[in-house]
This record gives C-alpha cells, sequence and structure tokens, in this order.
C-alpha cells in the first residue's frame, strides 16, 4: 500500500507561487467527489506561502515555507466532526468527506496549522486533498508538485524508494523535521531547511579604516557547551556568517586576527541576529 506525502526543500523555494496558482486552477469551480467539493474563488488557500523574514541591516534573509494540511495522523480535526466526515485514508491522504461534514464548521477551528478553511457558501470545512482525484485516477504526482519549478516542492509515495519523495528524504532525511513540532498531532509533511537563526558580522581594523578584512579567524563557542564550537573565516568582504542554530541560545563570537588583539562578544539567538562590526585593535 502506498504511503503519500510532501517533502519540502525550503532553501529551493523562491516563493513564486505557481503551487497556490495550480491549486486554485485545479479546485476553483471544479468536483472532485467523493474527495473534494469546488473550492470558492475567494478566501481560501489550500497552500499557501508563509514568508519568514530574519536578520536585519546588510544580514537580511527571506525565506518562503509552504504551508498546506499536514496530513496529521492523528487527525485532531476529526475529534468535532460527525461519524466519517473526517478520515484519514490507508495511503495516508486525510479527507474531508464533502456531504458528511457539511455545516461543521468546528472542523476549522480543529486544526492546529489553520489549513481548513470554511466555504460559506457550501456551509462546508475545505483543505488540501493531495490531489487525491488524480492519484486515484493512477497520476503520480499532485498539482502543486507538478508545477514547482525549483523542485522545493516534492511529492510521492513514501513507501517507494524509487519515488522522488522517498529519494529526497534519503539523500537529505537528516535535515527533516515537521513543521512546527510543537504541536504534536504527528504531521505526515516533511521539510528540509526550515529557517534556523543565524549569527552574521563582519570583522574590521581600528588601524585600516575602510579596508575589507579577508581571512580573519572567527570562532562560534555554545556558552553552556565549551565542547560545541564552530570555526570560520571572513570572505574578501570581510563578513562571516554562522547558520542552523538553536533557539534560543547563548553564543560567544571571537574574532582574532595575526597582529591585533582578539574580541569577544556574548549574544543569545532569541531570532538571527546581525551582530554589526567586530573592531580589532593592533598589538
Amino acid at each position: 500500500m502506498a504511503k503519500y506525502g510532501f517533502v519540502i526543500d525550503v532553501e529551493k523555494c523562491t516563493g513564486c507561487h505557481s503551487c497556490f496558482l495550480a491549486c486554485k486552477d485545479e479546485f476553483i469551480g471544479n468536483d472532485y467527489l467523493p474527495t473534494a467539493a469546488a473550492q470558492p474563488d475567494k478566501g481560501h488557500t489550500w497552500i499557501k506561502l508563509n514568508e519568514v523574514e530574519h536578520g536585519a541591516g546588510t544580514k537580511l534573509k527571506v525565506d518562503y515555507i509552504p504551508h498546506m494540511c499536514q496530513h496529521c495522523e492523528d487527525t485532531p480535526c476529526a475529534a468535532p466532526a460527525p461519524a466519517g466526515a473526517v478520515y484519514r485514508r490507508a495511503d495516508g491522504i486525510v479527507i474531508i468527506d464533502p456531504e458528511k461534514a457539511k455545516g461543521c464548521k468546528s472542523i476549522v477551528n480543529a486544526c492546529p496549522y489553520r489549513a481548513v478553511y470554511w466555504n460559506e457558501a457550501a456551509q462546508l470545512p475545505q483543505k488540501c486533498t493531495m490531489c487525491a482525484h488524480m492519484l486515484d485516477n493512477g497520476e503520480k504526482t499532485t498539482r502543486c508538485a507538478e508545477a514547482c519549478p525549483t523542485g522545493a516542492l516534492v511529492f510521492g509515495d513514501l513507501a517507494d524508494e524509487t519515488s522522488p519523495a522517498a529519494k529526497l528524504l534519503a539523500q537529505k532525511g537528516a535535515k527533516a523535521e515537521v513543521f512546527k513540532p510543537e504541536l504534536g498531532v504527528a504531521a505526515t509533511t516533511r521539510y528540509i531547511s526550515l529557517p534556523k537563526p543565524f549569527i552574521a558580522g563582519e570583522v574590521l581594523l581600528a588601524d585600516k579604516p575602510g579596508e575589507c578584512l579577508k581571512g580573519a579567524k572567527v570562532t562560534l563557542t555554545a556558552k553552556d557547551e565549551a565542547a560545541c564550537q564552530v570555526e570560520t573565516k571572513t570572505d574578501f568582504f570581510g563578513d562571516f556568517e554562522f547558520k542552523n542554530l538553536a533557539v534560543n541560545k547563548n553564543y560567544v563570537v571571537k574574532a582574532e586576527y595575526e597582529g591585533y588583539y582578539a574580541k569577544e562578544m556574548t549574544v543569545r539567538t532569541y531570532a538571527s541576529l546581525n551582530i554589526g562590526a567586530l573592531m580589532l585593535e593592533p598589538r
């Protein structure tokens, strides 16, 4: 039996909204009973892109996180629903029955990911169906994954090692995680390279104003974990960056260059940080 799922590589997502448009094109005005009634032309985003801006000044990054129904194993949206109105198929797809769920607006609020929408005209809760109607007709992918130009959104049978999604997990599975794991609902969609805090800055020499310092040694140490240490060198702009750091943790940044006194700064990763310039004085 197939186990369908999405694997999303956030680093590859450019925020082009091709997935959003493909979903609209497939479902607006089109009934695909018994898995989906037509999506209304306004108000629904069965797949949307969360824009995450982090950092500051010249050290600013923008990431896009495709966000849709996570097809949770725990199906929390089924809790307030009438019998059979929300169900999880053997292939892993969670379906809101277009007939049995009519009038049950509480299904919308039961989704912890806020991925279920209310169709006022049809009096129906609706969401992503993983294009179940296409899969049931023999297709191998969804409209959103098919339309993704960068390969950020990958769909497939996770039980089939030859499927694109399974191959991506095999390649980058160590980086794979669920979106908002604190919700604890056993989401099945996997994300690679979700945004993590970074610390960035530059190193300058006090006696050489205006010069970019390439090759200065910069060390990052987790303050409460002395063994956790990472080292890098400044680039030809004098810039440095440490990526994929833990949230809400104290770090010590130390800059060193031959002939100059080292300089340290302690920071906490409440968010991504641009710590500015570390100015080194000559010995």
